[in-house]
């Protein structure tokens, strides 16, 4: 029994049941075998090995089974009080009680009146998972031990000892020797870790221990880092999308390469990826030297707009230049002056492009202008570019509000997106409360003339950041899918994790995969709009803009 004294026994309340060292001290097991782990002690033996004794024990990890013979996750991790001297099982790869011809399963399991044990075998049979889930099996004979109460639990193994899978139910009548288990591959939907210890077809077993080697130290770290972004960065546009709602930690991230991305070099690829963020330096924090453009009505009819071009350095602002324009000529003198302004800001600094627009402009398409008449690169996908709102940038209310939002996001790694989807029942007066309690970014489904109200409490309350799509949902009453909708759903996964201080990158980024994909009108990001406020930007108070002469 040396090799194979990772069996054991499980005592819980009035259940017995089987399981089987993977660590240490974790062991794995069924979750209806420990149900009364609330309420009574799990007790843990190991046959091959009594002189431990017995072993207390916990549920470390659920899989989440509710209690009924058919209900998913029927699947336990229980933690020893102490490490044990004991090799933990070895699995074989998954798929292999499949094979052809199928090869006996036996299982070590702990029917009434078998404290010591008694061994069964059974066979896989071939086909579909039942309920994508589980794996039927059939024993060899109608004469040996017959799986029964006891064996829940139980691993099931290889004639060289390996485990393919844990018995987790029993089916049939008398005569019926029938029954369920759990293989490998599922076992790793409710319990990711598994994946470290289970050689995968496709994928070389060192890559594998590395990558978990990483994951391990990102976790041991406090590493940020969104696993929804990271698994984008590092898979081909042919590998499978994330699982709908996206992945909740790293290593879910990582099981779900290792059992679901095929591709030899995927593993070896997304390790690579999270190895440069491990080794990368801390990300400092933006500190921009914003190129303002304040765009204003001049007075001197509706056409007619004063547009005065600045630049930030040591904390001053430069102007570079003022006039009064036909609102046809504003796109032309502004490429110009933007120019102009560069050789004020200084050289090492970080130029953002801040454009404070009237209201009625705030949908405007500045990140789609060129960056001059020789050069057709928008600047949004040239500098981080950004627009907010010339009321906000005048009210000294919102300003100072701003301010102390903005010094309790220092040490943010990134917000919850508060969203306003199309034809949101919420009465302005709520959402005005919602953002003003605890919002930093705050997306909109539509454009500021078909968000109507709702746009509006977003630029009167202290939100740093607003997004939306300048051509998203019509409204209320739209035929087909919603693409407002789409929109946010895009947009959270892809804001968070990061920073507010570092959004304006980020959606320069996003901008620039939009115009470089094939189709450039479909994608999500192709219209993105970002009003990013940060009064610590701009070193004095907002001013009137100047009145030019002539």
């Amino acid at each position: 029994m040396s090799g194979t004294a990772w069996h054991a026994r499980i005592e819980c309340g009035k259940e017995v049941g089987a399981g089987f060292l993977v660590s240490a001290r974790r062991l794995l097991t069924c979750a209806h075998v420990v149900r009364w782990s609330g309420s009574a002690a799990v007790t843990v033996t190991f046959p091959g090995r009594r002189e431990l004794g017995e072993l207390s024990a916990t549920v470390a990890v659920h899989g989440g089974w509710r209690g009924g013979p058919a209900d998913l996750g029927d699947l336990a991790v229980l933690e020893l009080d102490q490490e044990v001297p004991l090799t933990p099982a070895v699995f074989a790869r998954p798929g292999s009680e499949r094979a052809a011809p199928a090869p006996e399963l036996v299982a070590y399991g702990f029917p009434k009146g078998y404290d010591e044990g008694m061994l069964a075998s059974y066979r896989a049979l071939p086909g579909p998972l039942i309920s994508d889930e589980w794996v039927q099996l059939e024993a060899l004979t109608a004469h040996g031990q017959p799986l029964a109460a006891g064996f829940s639990g139980a691993a099931l193994t290889l004639a060289d000892g390996t485990v393919v899978g844990m018995v987790t139910a029993v089916a049939g009548g008398k005569d019926v020797r029938v029954g369920r288990m759990l293989p490998v591959e599922v076992m790793a939907r409710y319990w990711p870790e598994i994946g470290e210890l289970v050689p995968t077809p496709g994928h070389r077993a060192d890559a594998r221990r590395r990558l978990y080697a990483l994951v391990r130290r990102a976790e041991s770290t406090g590493l940020t880092c969104d696993p929804n972004r990271l698994y984008a960065s590092a898979m081909d546009p042919f590998d499978p999308p994330p699982p709908a709602g996206g992945f909740a930690s790293l290593r879910e991230a990582a099981a779900y390469v290792q059992w679901e991305v095929p591709e030899p070099g995927a593993v070896a690829r997304f390790a690579d990826r999270l190895a440069e963020l491990l080794h990368a330096p801390p990300p400092r924090p933006a500190t921009w030297s914003p190129i303002v453009v304040e765009i204003d009505h001049s007075g001197a009819g509706a056409d007619q707009v004063t547009v005065e071009v600045s630049a930030y350095r040591d904390g001053q602002r430069r102007p570079v230049g003022t006039r009064r324009l036909a609102r046809s000529a504003v796109r032309s003198f502004v490429q110009e002056r933007i120019d102009e302004a560069f050789t004020q800001l200084d050289p090492g600094a970080d130029e953002l492009l801040t454009f404070v627009l009237p209201r009625e402009w705030l949908n405007e398409p500045v990140a789609h202008w060129a960056c001059s008449e020789d050069d057709p690169t928008p600047l949004g996908c040239a500098y981080p570019l950004v627009v907010t709102d010339r009321h906000r940038h005048r009210s000294g209310r919102l300003r100072h509000q701003l301010r102390k939002k903005w010094g309790k996001l220092q040490v943010s790694t990134g917000g919850t997106l508060h969203r306003v989807d199309c034809g949101t029942r919420e009465r302005p007066a709520g959402l005005r409360k919602r953002l003003r309690d605890d919002a930093e970014l705050a997306g909109f489904a539509a454009s500021p003339a078909a968000a109507g109200e709702h746009f509006e409490v977003g630029l009167h309350v202290p939100v740093p950041v607003l997004l939306w799509p300048r051509e998203g949902c019509p409204g209320d009453g739209h035929d087909g899918p919603c693409s407002g909708t789409a929109f946010l759903d895009e947009l959270a996964v892809s804001v968070a994790g990061v920073p507010p201080s570092e959004l304006p990158r980020l959606v320069m980024e996003l901008r620039e995969t939009a115009d470089a994909a094939d189709d450039p009108d479909e994608h999500w990001a192709r219209d993105v709009q970002l009003l990013w406020d940060d009064p610590r930007c701009f070193a004095e108070p907002a001013a009137l803009l100047h009145s030019p002469v002539g």
